[in-house]
């Protein structure tokens, strides 16, 4: 059977009212957008198929604001932008809409596609969304600490990471709560319909530790590989992504070397392979257990707690919204340092 490619369908007429930029005078400090509703936040929704989508923003209006803009299940496409009185601007960013637009393996969100204007100043004065086919795609393959988590505080960086780049490439998402390197092959929702989307160009990113508590070193090795050739064999770049660290200290207050820095039950270093593999196979590699280690060891036992779900959930592996924050930053500049997209995307 033939792969089956991505495919983005025209707007449908719901949508065609804001298929030109609607540039409300300025004076107007909350006009009325089609599909949009509310003024703090503003939320928007339009009955889109599942495909890539380009938006434009004008934000801004008659006083001062200070504006943020998540898409779909809480991903952050626009970091807080501030704007002075009567100077709005134009802000572009690409959406990857799909059902359900959360984790692949849950049923969260809506169909078509979402965004909330919020912020502590939010001002939206126009807005234009169009369908984007053939934009280039980052795909995130990794578990709960990378995923577009459902609900507050919980965040993963790959749901932070869109707000770093510029519209021209849309971060597809496909971590999912719970993957070990072996469910993340065996899921159909997960590598088996990733694989056919895609396309020659894309890079993939892919971070997958934290539940392979019982997995041998062999394993390990072995589903990783396999990964690595079937994303190549669709003309894709890998990339490999060790894991971020567990905030759990040693009375020196540095990171414990087993539970911390992901060595599984078996006395596997699971980061340590990947960046063998890494070096064996020539695939790029974005050392994240080294940069968040040293940004928690930085912060120590008391500051660190802010990155992670300690105080809310005494969870010292799942990243808070600043947690999750930080570290998408990290790859970011992973990215753009290694030159592995290019230059003008990043934000």
């Amino acid at each position: 059977m033939p792969l089956v490619r991505r495919t983005v369908l025209a707007l449908p007429a719901a949508v065609a009212a804001v298929a030109a930029l609607v540039t409300p005078a300025v004076a107007d400090p909350a006009p009325t957008l089609p599909g949009c509703t509310g003024t703090a936040p503003v939320i928007c929704h339009f009955d889109v198929a599942p495909g890539t989508y380009r938006v434009t923003a004008r934000i801004g209006g008659a006083t001062e604001g200070r504006t943020t803009v998540t898409a779909e299940t809480r991903r952050t496409v626009l970091g807080e932008t501030p704007t002075a009185a009567g100077r709005p601007v134009l802000r572009s960013f690409t959406v990857q809409v799909r059902d359900p637009e959360g984790e692949p393996t849950g049923a969260s969100g809506s169909p078509g596609l979402d965004l909330t204007f919020g912020g502590p100043a939010p001002l939206l004065a126009g807005l234009h969304v169009s369908p984007a086919p053939g934009v280039p795609q980052l795909f995130l393959i990794g578990d709960s600490t990378v995923c577009d988590q459902l609900g507050s505080p919980y965040t993963g960086w790959g749901q932070e990471l869109p707000q770093y780049l510029r519209a021209g490439v849309s971060v597809a998402n496909y971590a999912d709560s719970g993957e070990s390197s072996r469910t993340y092959l065996d899921q159909p929702q997960l590598f088996p319909a990733v694989r056919p989307l895609i396309n020659r160009g894309d890079t993939v990113l892919i971070q997958l530790a934290h539940n392979d508590k019982q997995t041998t070193e062999a394993d390990y090795r072995a589903n990783l590989i396999t990964m690595i050739d079937a994303i190549r064999a669709e003309g894709g770049r890998p990339v490999l992504v060790t894991p971020i660290v567990r905030r759990w200290f040693n009375a020196d207050g540095t990171l414990d070397n087993g539970t911390a820095l992901l060595v599984n039950g078996l006395g596997v270093d699971l980061p340590a392979q990947i960046r063998l593999l890494a070096a064996e196979h020539d695939v790029p590699l974005v050392d994240l257990t080294a940069l968040t280690r040293q940004r928690v060891e930085e912060l120590g036992p008391e500051g660190s707690k802010a990155l992670y779900l300690t105080a809310e959930k005494r969870d010292n592996t799942h990243t808070s919204e600043r947690g999750a924050t930080e570290y998408a930053a990290m790859v970011r500049d992973a990215l753009r340092d290694q030159h592995l997209l290019p230059g003008r995307l990043f934000r």
